[in-house]
């Protein structure tokens, strides 16, 4: 059995983990901290562990707490060192503020600040499953956000949708409940006239992707509808359900499990733990552009050869994560590369037979193996 309704998430047989994810306008009103909301979350957190639920917090919040206290212009976000210095000092007020809620229902709280490639490192990956696994087995609630006080520009999620996507890979959750400014999915923008919401969607489509938003409504957070879409093809990966709804209301959970109000993304298929880490990755270091027979080929399961690349773009060695593409430059893949970039622009439309020659070796089996690929 598996999530298929709103309100399978108070399910703790179909829904034994969640990662609830909240935006930076739910907890920073206009007079600071909106202190009698999150109370009434953190109730909703208690009441999910009551009934033998497992919760991860990915909570936005710091930057806008720091400025406010600092008194930076545009909410902490007027440039990178006014966010990375309103980071540091909102951190500590809003790690503080979970920890003595939760600790109203006798829960510990627990924070763990992440960058970007704390989850891109395969290595670091691990140890970050490692870290949330044992602070769920001793009670504890993990309260995660971005660590904006040295993430830079390069090195950086951006938004928090798709770290609560990735977190969830990593602690293998049962669900993603991301809450915002909005009830759920669109099939436009919301407020053009006889607009509609979407309550279950199955599989991220380009369809589904037209429907996108990029606008916040309280411009103050960082994603949109956009990076909410992305964040659940990342959680789809790894088999999990992903939910956005609204925040806005007092006991939103309650709101979307009790009354159905949100939209659940159905995951149509699981990568295994490895494919879905690649395939969730946001940083790649290359492109490697094919024909329409290779992409056909990769499809059926096939690994990339040489003779169906045209084009090789980037700096990368060998091991390290690229996109396949096709000539429109529509994404088909994630993968590791068997070549560095030269190699690979050097063998471009060759056959393994004349690969040798040029290589000056005998070339392997394929450029990007099935086993180190994961479709799109």
């Amino acid at each position: 059995m598996s999530i298929a309704r709103l309100s399978d998430l108070a399910d703790p047989a179909l829904a034994p983990r969640l990662v609830i994810k909240v935006g930076s306008a739910l907890l920073v009103g206009p007079d600071g901290v909106r202190r009698a909301w999150i109370t009434q979350l953190v109730a909703e957190i208690a009441q999910a562990r009551s009934r033998g639920q497992d919760v991860i917090v990915v909570s936005s919040g710091a930057i806008a707490l720091g400025a406010a206290t600092l008194g930076l212009e545009k909410g902490g976000r007027g440039s990178l060192a006014d966010a990375q210095a309103s980071a540091a000092v909102g951190q500590i007020a809003l790690s503080g503020l979970w920890a003595e809620l939760l600790g109203t229902h006798g829960i510990t709280a627990a924070q763990m600040l992440l960058t970007l490639e704390d989850l891109e490192d395969r290595r670091r990956y691990l140890n970050v499953t490692a870290t949330l696994t044992r602070l769920l087995d001793a009670g504890a609630v993990p309260v995660i956000n971005e660590n904006d006080s040295v993430a830079t520009q390069e090195i950086r999620f951006g938004d928090n949708d798709r770290l609560a996507a990735r977190v969830a890979q990593a602690a293998q959750a049962s669900a993603v409940v991301l809450l915002s400014d909005i009830d759920g999915l669109y099939d436009r923008h919301p407020r053009l006239p006889g607009a509609k919401m979407i309550p279950v969607v199955e599989g991220v489509t380009a369809e589904v992707r037209a429907m996108a938003s990029t606008d916040s409504n309280s411009g103050m957070g960082s994603g949109g509808m956009v990076s909410k879409l992305q964040a659940a093809e990342i959680a789809e990966l790894a088999g999990i359900c992903l939910v956005i709804g609204n925040g806005q209301h007092e006991r939103p959970v309650a709101r979307i499990v009790n009354d159905g109000i949100g939209t659940l993304f159905v995951p149509r298929r699981k990568a295994a733990a490895r494919k879905a880490w690649l395939g969730g990755r946001l940083r790649l270091k290359g492109e490697i552009v094919v024909d329409d027979g290779a992409a056909a080929a990769l499809g059926r399961g096939s690994s990339l050869l040489a003779k169906g690349i045209t084009a090789v773009e980037g700096v990368f060695s060998r091991g390290d994560p690229v996109a396949i593409v096709d000539g429109e430059g529509k994404v088909l893949a994630h993968g590791l590369s068997e070549y560095d970039a030269a190699e690979c622009a050097a063998i471009v439309g060759l056959h393994s037979s004349e690969q040798e020659r040029v290589l000056g070796y005998s070339p392997r089996s394929s450029v990007i193996h099935r086993d180190q690929m994961v479709l799109k």
